[in-house]
């Protein structure tokens, strides 16, 4: 073979080997997604994975951003006696919903639990973020880099971790669930529905438990 012949043909290779790459990138941005999966009018497809027991006649689908304030207090202040009467339970499931527009760093906080998720730890990165919460919206606390130590210390797989950030891999899922609130009319954080075989019903703010009981035990 001449040297044209052989240039042509690492040319051919390169292109087969890219068109390859490509195909396990975008693979592994939709692995364990049901793209089907909705509750009520919502479709929560790239929304978390699931918390509590999936087959749960009562779902709460929350919005929220990981530097809104009220989301930190419902997270502190409702969310671990929901978890423990219903969810733990396996009366009620909890999707999260990406509604982050409250500052630049929004964003890739949000893109950062699903980099977490890659490795099987999207709830423990979620609680992280909100347990690491600071008063101040784009304060430093939710940067780049703060998200990547938050990583480290959770021993996950920081190459792994930094090249799933910096690439953005995650950019357009956040952005689909941004519209999924804007679609079903939530404007601000946090935001609820409570989703069972009787229909759905929509929640403002940082409710209280006792308000969920009351719509849990109908």
């Amino acid at each position: 073979m001449n040297k044209k012949g052989v240039i042509i043909g690492v040319i051919i290779v390169a292109i087969i080997v890219g068109i390859i790459a490509s195909y396990s990138s975008t693979s592994l941005e939709t692995v364990n997604l049901d793209m089907g999966r909705t509750h009520g009018s919502i479709s929560t497809a790239m929304g978390s994975p699931i918390l509590g027991d999936p087959s749960a006649p009562i779902t709460i689908v929350e919005f929220g951003d990981y530097q809104c304030h009220q989301c930190n207090n419902w997270f502190h202040n409702t969310k671990p006696a929901i978890t423990r009467d219903y969810i733990e339970t396996g009366k009620v499931n909890l999707v999260f919903v990406d509604l982050a527009f409250l500052g630049k760093d929004s964003p890739k906080a949000a893109q950062s639990s699903y980099c977490a998720e890659d490795q099987g730890m999207y709830w423990e990165y979620h609680d992280l973020l909100y347990n690491s919460q600071e008063p101040k919206i784009d304060g430093g606390w939710a940067n780049s880099e703060r998200l990547k130590a938050f990583a480290f210390s959770l021993g996950l797989d920081m190459e792994l971790f930094e090249s799933c950030l910096d690439s953005e891999k995650y950019s357009k899922r956040v952005q689909y669930n941004i519209q999924q609130a804007r679609e079903n009319g939530v404007s601000g954080t946090p935001g609820f529905f409570i989703v069972s075989s009787n229909g759905q019903q929509q929640l403002s703010g940082a409710q209280p438990f006792s308000v969920f009981k009351q719509i849990l035990d109908l």
